[in-house]
């Protein structure tokens, strides 16, 4: 599985949006759905705000 389904898998999980994550992170909705569909990657720090953001 790739990063990208891991960070999709876990918003849908938490019942969050692209926006909401994206606000939760101070990002665009569009930078969450280039993460999602692996188009872009964040950094590590910032892959760990997402796993806690929404978990």
């Amino acid at each position: 599985m790739n990063p990208g389904n891991h960070f999709f898998d876990a918003r849908k999980k938490c019942g969050l949006s692209q926006e909401d994550v994206a606000k939760k992170l101070g990002v665009s909705r569009q930078t969450i759905s280039k993460w999602e569909t692996d188009e872009t990657l964040p950094d590590i720090r910032r892959s760990k705000q997402i796993l806690s953001c929404v978990s």
